[in-house]
């Protein structure tokens, strides 16, 4: 689906609704390849970077990533529902699939586990589905916080449950429950 790159481009994106923190936004020539949370350091991106796509340079272009930058914030800024991005997704067959999977919630709207895992003609997968949901390289383009659980539960998040609950707010979501794992209450 990729091809190898060799340059990654990346910047930064700081936001209210991550109390200003940044977010590292990076793409190759193919397009959008990872976003950071606010709580994952530049050493994370380095990291993320140097296991998917192997003797890549990782240089910092701000005009290389505008685009992104700012259509992501048009979309935390509640002013842009829908991403008009190429994506350059890295991941296994399985992963990539549920990865577009997400792709295909729409914006205000949730999906289960099993909602996915039936998707990719998986259904008795959910536990692999949320394994490669909480390893969606993207997150926020690739919505994965419109995944919850079966009972309306927020479950578990790798950008934090209040970062999920305040995402699905910015959608007009209220139909959850604000339990989850306590391992993703940062």
């Amino acid at each position: 689906m990729n091809a190898q790159a060799t340059e990654v481009y990346w910047g930064t994106l700081s936001h209210p609704l991550f109390d200003n923190r940044p977010l590292h936004v990076a793409a190759t020539e193919n397009g959008l390849c990872r976003v950071n949370w606010p709580h994952e350091s530049f050493a994370d991106l380095q990291d993320w970077v140097n296991r998917r796509i192997p003797g890549a340079k990782l240089i910092e272009d701000r005009e290389r990533v505008s685009e992104y930058v700012s259509q992501l914030k048009q979309f935390l800024d509640g002013t842009r529902k829908t991403f008009d991005l190429p994506v350059d997704l890295r991941g296994t067959p399985f992963q990539v699939s549920v990865w577009k999977a997400l792709a295909r919630i729409p914006c205000g709207e949730t999906r289960s586990y099993s909602d996915i895992a039936e998707a990719v003609g998986r259904p008795n997968a959910v536990r692999a589905v949320g394994t490669a949901n909480g390893a969606n390289p993207v997150p926020i383009v690739v919505p994965c916080h419109r995944v919850i659980g079966k009972d309306a539960a927020l479950t578990g998040f790798a950008g934090g449950l209040r970062v999920k609950e305040d995402l699905l707010r910015l959608e007009g979501v209220r139909g959850f429950t604000q339990k989850g794992h306590a391992r993703f209450r940062f």
